[in-house]
């Protein structure tokens, strides 16, 4: 079987098992070839009912598809399972009930963050009232262990809570940043045991870390708390920080050679370049704000889409703007890239799809699913996973979609 081998994963290239996918980029795998148009009645393989609430990206594992959720009424969140060939539900695991925040903000959920696996366990990651809850199942949703990660009660902005859990090395990662006793903290994947743990500013943050080889070494990126920071993933350890312009990021920070790139907006708003090589040396800056979304590097150049829905490209080097296009609509989850490809989903449902190329914008399709998108898509076997949710029927209903050929 033919891996994706990133510097801490080795995946199966049609899976798709984390946040961000196997590459940790958000760009499928090298010859994946999903759809470009589809409809509720075209290239649709299968379309599963989704109990629940969530903004979770649904995640790939072998056979099976898993997607976290919540029952609001009942204050249960889950972990729900399904047959990867037809969409049957396998198995709905209840994680825990009860002791939510007494308010989050509108466009978010208590059932956020992306779940991850390791290929035989499964971590999700949900806020409990004034604690982060991890919880490692089984592929059959048998709970292995359960534990208080550490404490989120955030009191200034409540807004809720949002970061993924990140693997590496056999430790899964939890970060929880508000304006008091914010953390960063590894645990063992097998057992849950602490690994290791540091303190985090007192201010709030939503960003999810992301592991990247680059400069000759593992860097565990994180924007937000007005830096730009790199850290050592087996330790914690600072490695370098680079001031930024705003104090809250959303998206997770991506790279390019040695650039990485961050974007933020409260209560400033930008986007920024930095070199990894330890210097902080700022390569680069604009005024653009994409907030809730993560960005797209690739074969030098930066995408990007900004919270109004307007689709950016940017040479990675120097900043230079190679084209810009209004897609239309708020937009809050993050584009993917296939085939050259990329796909991007506004808040009202519909999934545009453009050429990832820095001559011109070329938009090739338009689709729409539901009438509401939150949830980032997953593309592995040729084939998107993608979570909306209708309310035509005048009961909003969330469904886990198959698209494929």
């Amino acid at each position: 079987m033919i891996l994706c081998l990133h510097p801490h994963l080795a995946v199966a290239e049609d899976d798709w098992r984390v946040w961000r996918g196997p590459n940790a980029n958000n760009v499928a795998a090298e010859g994946e070839t999903p759809p470009v148009k589809w409809s509720e009645s075209k290239n649709i393989r299968w379309k599963a009912p989704l109990p629940g609430r969530g903004h979770s990206s649904p995640i790939v594992v072998n056979d099976r598809v898993l997607i976290s959720t919540v029952d609001e009424a009942k204050q249960i969140q889950s972990v729900v399972c399904f047959d990867r060939t037809t969409g049957r539900q396998l198995w709905n695991t209840d994680v825990s009930q009860g002791d939510f925040a007494p308010k989050i903000h509108q466009k978010n959920t208590h059932a956020s963050p992306t779940l991850a696996s390791n290929g035989k366990t499964v971590f999700a990651v949900f806020p409990q009232f004034d604690r982060i809850q991890l919880t490692a199942l089984d592929l059959d949703g048998k709970q292995k262990w359960q534990i208080k990660a550490g404490g989120y009660l955030p009191l200034a902005y409540q807004f809720g809570y949002a970061p993924s859990p990140l693997l590496y090395r056999g430790t899964v990662i939890i970060t929880s940043e508000y304006e008091k006793n914010g953390f960063i903290a590894a645990f063992d994947q097998q057992t849950g045991r602490e690994v290791w743990r540091i303190k985090r500013p007192e201010k709030m943050n939503f960003s999810t870390p992301i592991v990247a080889q680059i400069a000759g070494r593992d860097q565990m990126l994180l924007s937000g708390n007005a830096k730009v920071a790199s850290f050592d993933p087996q330790t914690g350890r600072d490695l370098w920080s680079a001031p930024a312009m705003w104090i809250v990021s959303c998206g997770t920070m991506v790279w390019d050679g040695d650039l990485v790139f961050t974007s933020g907006g409260f209560p400033l708003k930008g986007t920024m370049a930095v070199k990894a090589d330890g210097s902080g040396k700022i390569a680069w800056t604009n005024r653009v704000k994409c907030y809730e979304q993560s960005m797209l590097a690739y074969k030098g150049y930066l995408y990007a889409v900004d919270d109004n829905g307007i689709a950016y490209c940017w040479n990675a080097q120097t900043g230079k703007e190679q084209w810009k296009s209004r897609l239309g609509g708020k937009v809050s989850s993050s584009p993917v890239l296939a085939n050259d490809q990329i796909y991007l989903t506004n808040e009202l449902g519909k999934t545009f799809v453009f050429r990832a190329s820095p001559e011109k914008f070329e938009l090739l399709a338009e689709n729409q699913l539901g009438d509401e998108g939150f949830a980032t898509p997953a593309i592995c076997g040729n084939q998107i996973f993608h979570r909306t949710a209708s309310s035509k029927s005048g009961n909003r209903q969330e469904f886990l979609y198959c698209i494929g050929k």
